[in-house]
């Protein structure tokens, strides 16, 4: 399995990602620059997080017409694992890979912290080496980051179990006090209809090196090499 990840102007994150995928995890990994349109090489392609041309207009809204993105929309709709964490979660909405939109905080403060999540869906493949209702602990850093959504769509994403995590207490409760930006439904991650592209607020790859102390997010990378082997061996 190939990693590529995408690196726009303002992207700090994706050596993160690069570290994860490639160091801890052993896996080839190609930094793709936004300029680039042939991607057929991956098998795997990140958006990280950052300020992708500056955050310019709003979160993600120039990053979406990138040749980078116009070839991760022929990836995707390929079925092929597409992953966006942070601003490239905002990227995926904006690029309508995603529904819904992320706006800013509650409070419109910028928030950074450790938050806790419950895993909603565990039967993805980003989530198979996670338990049923599993509670982690993963960073955010955003300022944009409320989960927006009109009514039915939030009906769909429920109804389809299409929320892959929702921040929680220590103990597991959904609730206000848990929502550390306002999102609708304590909203912290969704996927698309067919599973392949994940979007999700909170950085994974910033909890999957030992020594930081959590690796609660190597997980979900874990995950996609778990459901790569059971495809070969099927």
């Amino acid at each position: 399995m190939k990693f590529g990840v995408i690196v726009f102007p303002g992207s700090n994150c994706d050596r993160d990602v690069a570290w994860v995928t490639q160091g801890l995890l052993d896996r080839p990994t190609r930094m793709v620059w936004h300029e680039e349109t042939d991607i057929s090489d991956l098998d795997v392609v990140i958006i990280p997080g950052g300020f992708s041309y500056g955050d310019y207009l709003r979160c993600g809204a120039i990053a979406r017409f990138s040749p980078v993105m116009k070839a991760t929309v022929e990836h995707a709709k390929l079925g092929k694992p597409v992953l966006g964490i942070c601003n490239g979660f905002q990227v995926l909405t904006e690029a309508g890979l995603l529904p819904g939109a992320l706006t800013r905080n509650a409070k419109l403060n910028f928030i950074c912290d450790r938050i806790f999540l419950k895993v909603e869906n565990h039967h993805t493949l980003w989530t198979s080496a996670y338990q049923k209702a599993e509670i982690i602990k993963l960073p955010i850093a955003h300022g944009e980051g409320r989960y927006y959504a009109d009514n039915d769509t939030l009906a769909e994403l429920e109804d389809r179990s299409q929320i892959i995590f929702r921040y929680c207490s220590t103990t597991g409760e959904i609730n206000d006090s848990s929502n550390p930006n306002g999102s609708l439904n304590n909203i912290a991650g969704i996927c698309n209809p067919q599973g392949n592209v994940l979007g999700m607020m909170p950085h994974p790859e910033r909890a999957s090196d030992p020594m930081l102390g959590n690796t609660d997010g190597i997980k979900l990378f874990e995950s996609l090499l778990i459901a790569a082997v059971n495809c070969v061996t099927k």
